[in-house]
């Protein structure tokens, strides 16, 4: 039985429910060394001193108190002990992500890494009783009338874990057992509350993905260039986020939008962030102190996102995630290009040499050794890497993306290192043309954006706004994507005749 040399069936009881914050208070395991078609059975468990207070409520379920811990061993103390038991096992556990988060931060405390391949009873449940109404422990121990002494203690529940699998062998074919305990192995452990089909349903295509938990605004919104994949790598069993456990404990359901490649995700991912305020994606969030730079008279002015317009980008530098960046890079410019901190506004000094100057590096500007000229035309040439380049096109530019599949194909439309939208047939394409050609400043796609032209990797091309393009829709419409489409990549020559 097992298809496996050893299994270790695991339960912890812990003050709560973060694993990077809380604490285990017991540990109980089950091991189980498979011979041939026998199995040797070793059992072992500890309170375990969690070094916290223990909360009341915890107190209350689980029956264990400040008072039990108080002389057991802390973590540290029996690490080694638990390592040897789940030494070669696969690690078996009921929602097994939680045990083994804490695990795993319980020996990253200790700077020790914990690996295992990990089975988790819910996934093992859903998948031997399909049409079953919950698959809770508490749910399983009812409906199969497991034998179980000391409920939500570590090793009770362990052992109900091992009489569950032990149970499945004597009702169904070994093969059956054995082949969705492999398969289980192989993906991704979905929370309980998840449909059981909610990774198969996603396409291995690019796009982006919204979690959602009982609220309508999502819980986080990630991108990827294969969406089931990457949504899979969120309830991995091998955890390793606390974001990720959080979200598995919230989410309730899953949405995708395809794209047809890593460019309309990601352009897609930040507007979305922006736009909805998802509770766990905190980097995408808007950036109303973020900002660009321009040289006003030789000397640096900052303007922050609220005051951007798209064409004040223009020989402009950025952008920056706040003024204070901004500032922090040009303390570091201002060290290596020998620059004047009192010039730069980087100090209030009114006069004498800057604090620079005293410390042997800057020119002397501030002291009438250097000219101004001679000082500005070197921030120039200071800040030149991060000139954002002047937009190479009269008006609005196009952007063609091709899915691998080769089936589907985005035309992103471009201005002023904006992103005004995408278009996926003619009618999409036929509005953009029409729409008003203006955005918003957004850093993250700006930012995006110059890297890849920068780079070399963002093919642009001119968008043709023919006026009579409504009025040919009928004739003329599937041929204008269809040449958007087809047009050459080069930067240098014309999507192609719309009407």
């Amino acid at each position: 039985m097992l298809p496996a040399p050893a299994f270790a069936f695991v339960d912890l009881e812990t003050t709560g429910t973060r694993a990077d914050a809380d604490r285990i208070t017991e540990i109980g395991i089950v091991r189980v060394d498979v011979e041939q078609d026998s199995a040797r059975v070793a059992e072992w468990s500890t309170l375990v001193d969690p070094q916290v207070p223990i909360p009341a409520a915890i107190q209350a379920l689980t029956g264990i108190t400040d008072a039990m811990v108080a002389a057991a061993p802390t973590f540290s103390t029996i690490a080694g002990d638990v390592s040897r038991m789940l030494t070669g096992c696969v690690f078996v556990a009921h929602n097994a992500r939680f045990d083994y988060g804490f695990l795993k931060h319980a020996f990253a405390r200790l700077e020790r890494t914990f690996a295992a391949r990990v089975l988790c009873t819910v996934r093992l449940s859903r998948r031997m009783f399909p049409d079953a109404r919950g698959h809770g422990l508490d749910a399983l121990i009812a409906r199969h009338r497991l034998d179980v002494t000391e409920r939500h203690r570590a090793l009770g529940d362990a052992r109900a874990v091992w009489s569950f699998v032990q149970l499945l062998y004597r009702d169904f074919e070994r093969e059956h057992v054995d082949a969705a305990i492999k398969r289980i192995l192989g993906i991704p452990s979905l929370p309980p509350q998840l449909a059981p089909d909610a990774i198969d349903a996603l396409p291995e295509s690019p796009g982006v993905y919204l979690f959602y938990g009982d609220n309508p605004l999502p819980l986080y919104i990630g991108k990827s260039i294969n969406l089931r994949e990457r949504v899979g790598a969120h309830f991995s069993q091998d955890w390793r986020s606390e974001t990720d456990l959080r979200l598995s404990q919230e989410i309730r359901r899953i949405d995708y939008e395809e794209t047809a490649g890593e460019l309309g995700a990601l352009l897609r991912e930040a507007v979305l962030v922006k736009s909805r305020m998802p509770a766990y994606n905190r980097a995408l969030r808007q950036k109303v102190e973020a900002g660009i730079v321009r040289l006003d008279h030789g000397l640096p002015q900052f303007i922050g996102a609220l005051g951007v317009e798209p064409p004040d980008m223009n020989g402009a530098y950025g952008p920056f995630s706040s003024r204070a960046a901004f500032r922090a890079t040009l303390r570091e410019l201002a060290g290596e290009h020998r620059l004047c901190w009192r010039r730069l506004h980087l100090e209030r000094r009114p006069e004498g040499p800057c604090f620079a100057r005293q410390l042997h590096r800057c020119n002397g500007v501030c002291v009438g050794e250097e000219v101004p000229a001679a000082h500005d035309d070197r921030l120039g040439r200071a800040l030149a890497p991060f000139a954002i380049p002047r937009w190479p096109a009269a008006g609005a530019a196009l952007v063609r993306e091709r899915a691998a599949t080769g089936e589907r194909v985005d035309v992103h439309v471009i201005r002023d290192w904006c992103w005004l939208g995408t278009a996926s047939d003619d009618g999409e394409l036929a509005a953009l043309a029409e729409a008003p050609q203006r955005a918003a400043f957004d850093p993250d796609v700006t930012r995006l954006l110059v890297r890849r032209y920068r780079a070399g990797t963002l093919a642009l091309t001119p968008f043709a706004r023919p006026s009579a393009l409504a009025a040919h829709a009928d004739d003329a419409g599937d041929q204008s994507f269809a040449d958007a489409c087809a047009a050459t990549t080069s930067a240098t020559q014309a999507v192609s005749r719309f009407a």
